[in-house]
């Protein structure tokens, strides 16, 4: 008989790093909060790391599973990565099987959720849904007004008219029913979205005139804003009508570092883009005494959060290290790769610039700038760290009258920062709204 009573096997960050052994439904939340599906991040590519999502569901409590998909969905504003845990969900057996239609109904909140979700069920091939997946597409379809269905009434393998005949949804009046029957007839409406007003051939209008009577008529989502802005200079579109578009930009669904892309691109509109970034957290109470913000800028920071877009961890943690600047009454900025360094006093993107430009980018030393920044600055009243995690060395303990807060932007396997700190998963502002929280309750 084999020895059951072994000791484990010690585990490390990609660095080599010693990192910390956690529970199933901690592994689910790392690899969950800063996933943008099937993406290869700098040390694990996307499928394995989808994979170890669906194999940690099971292993996981129902109910924990169900809150990690809806807080991904809500709170951290992920559309694929909460989709993939309920195509999961639906594999297991029991209780995680059983809460599927209301998960699923609570994290589909655009339409193209309905045909995306299909499609990942059918990943491996066609098949029946499940009455629990019937049950909660049936739900989540009559969230949508004529025009949502119209503007991501695709042309995909999967259709909105499909996934309707699968789930048999019940309209929830005439009108939705008359919506429905257009929609399967092939002729919904054309929506007037900015895709479709500029691909219309057949208008009068100039670029200029069709980008200035969108944003006159607010037809532009903030998403749909940030992304054009660029399109609209080239357009010679009015820059009060942009300026004004942008004072009234909706924050809830953009992630912090959305604006410092469009910022990129756009920098006459840096003073409006910036004053849109700090209404992310207005209205918020200050954290008092002293802070240190520690940011990582060693070299897997840079790498893309997709292969889509230029945008890369650094810029997600530069989006946070902003906002939580805001937050502070009294704030230090430091980086650390192979150094520490400390940044200047700026704000907002002169801050994101000072950090980035602060040291070469080099390797991951977080244990050594821990113990240096404890060592020669004196303890602080709340250090937060805005890291991958993935250190090459031991880190020191916390002194306990340091409240420490490790700020994860990544999605890698293992990590350093629980035990003595208070670990945080994600890259929207509402990990700093965890962090007012617990600081409201002592």
């Amino acid at each position: 008989m084999s020895k059951t009573n072994r000791r484990r096997p010690p585990i490390s960050t990609h660095e080599g790093g010693k990192a910390r052994r956690i529970n199933p439904g901690q592994q689910l939340r790392r690899s969950v909060m800063s996933c943008m599906l099937w993406e290869r991040e700098f040390y694990e590519d996307g499928v394995s790391i989808a994979e170890r999502i669906a194999q940690l569901v099971p292993k996981c409590n129902a109910d924990e599973v169900q809150a990690i998909a809806i807080e991904a969905r809500e709170n951290m504003k992920l559309r694929h990565a909460p989709l993939w845990i309920v195509h999961a969900m639906a594999a297991c057996q029991g209780d995680h099987r059983l809460l599927v239609a209301d998960t699923l109904s609570r994290v589909i909140q655009r339409a193209d959720g309905l045909t995306e979700f299909v499609s990942l069920y059918w990943l491996n091939g066609k098949r029946p849904l499940s009455a629990q997946v019937k049950k909660g597409l049936a739900r989540a379809f009559p969230k949508f007004t004529a025009h949502q269905l119209a503007k991501y009434n695709r042309d995909g393998e999967v259709k909105l008219r499909d996934v309707l005949f699968l789930c048999h949804a019940k309209p929830k009046d005439e009108g939705q029913a008359e919506t429905w029957r257009e929609l399967v007839d092939g002729v919904l409406s054309a929506p007037d979205t900015w895709e479709v007003a500029l691909s219309d051939n057949t208008s009068e209008l100039s670029p200029r005139q069709k980008w200035e009577r969108l944003l006159q008529e607010d037809k532009l989502g903030a998403l749909a804003l940030l992304r054009n802005l660029r399109n609209m200079g080239q357009a010679e579109v009015n820059p009060k009508l942009v300026k004004a578009a942008l004072a009234k930009l909706d924050t809830k669904w953009v992630l912090p570092f959305r604006f410092i892309t469009a910022a990129r691109h756009n920098v006459k509109l840096e003073p409006e883009l910036e004053s849109c970034l700090f209404r992310c957290v207005e209205e918020r109470p200050k954290l008092d005494g002293r802070t240190v913000l520690l940011v990582d800028v060693s070299q897997s920071m840079e790498w893309p959060l997709s292969g889509r877009t230029e945008l890369n961890r650094m810029d997600a943690a530069c989006g946070l290290t902003m906002l939580a600047r805001e937050l502070c009454e009294e704030c230090e900025v430091w980086t650390f790769s192979n150094n520490l360094v400390q940044v200047p006093a700026r704000r907002g993107f002169a801050l994101r610039d000072a950090v980035v430009g602060s040291q070469r980018h080099g390797g991951t030393a977080l244990g050594g700038a821990l113990k240096r920044l404890l060592t020669e600055t004196g303890v602080p009243h709340r250090l937060i760290v805005v890291t991958d995690e993935q250190t090459n060395d031991r880190l020191p303990g916390i002194p306990a009258e340091c409240r420490a807060y490790m700020l994860n932007v990544a999605s890698a396997q293992n990590g350093v920062g629980y035990g003595d700190w208070i670990h945080m998963d994600g890259f929207s502002e509402a990990v700093l709204d965890y962090i007012l929280e617990v600081e409201k309750e002592g």
